[in-house]
């Protein structure tokens, strides 16, 4: 079985070996054996820098994908650490989605209703309406007009 270099492995895996001796430290390949002094991977590295990046495509970070390998017994089937990964990240883009939605619904607002003349003035109405009524309703006083809402 032929072993490869660092800079073959990332060549095959098109990242830099930067990247190949991070996840070495991280744990998530396994140390490399020592041919003079030289890392070399056996094939069985390309398997797990794989599953590196589709994770990292996936949104997850290093520290999901060590938990993907790490986390769970080690008699745990890939595609159940799969299934429970991604319902985690699922739930976390859907939050983060969420929130996207209610600063995009807030920027449109601010975009067609605010026409305060100072930032000074912005702050005072959002003042005056209170917390968390940025998007709640317009103004009642007459003075200003700004109007998130």
């Amino acid at each position: 079985m032929s072993l490869l270099t660092i800079g073959e492995l990332a060549r095959s895996m098109d990242v830099r070996p930067s990247a190949i001796r991070y996840y070495e430290r991280l744990g998530v390949l396994p140390r490399a054996e020592r041919l003079n002094g030289r890392r070399r991977y056996d094939r069985a590295a390309l398997h797990r820098v794989a599953v590196v990046l589709r994770a990292r495509q996936a949104g997850f970070t290093l520290g999901e994908v060590r938990t993907l390998f790490f986390g769970f017994g080690t008699r745990t089937p890939a595609g159940e650490r799969w299934r429970t990964m991604a319902a985690r990240k699922l739930a976390e883009l859907e939050r983060a989605a969420d929130e996207i939605r209610v600063m995009q619904d807030l920027l449109r607002r601010l975009r067609r209703s605010c026409h305060c003349r100072t930032l000074e003035d912005c702050g005072q109405a959002m003042i005056e309406r209170g917390p968390g009524t940025a998007r709640a309703r317009r103004p009642t006083h007459a003075r200003t007009s700004f109007s998130a809402g």
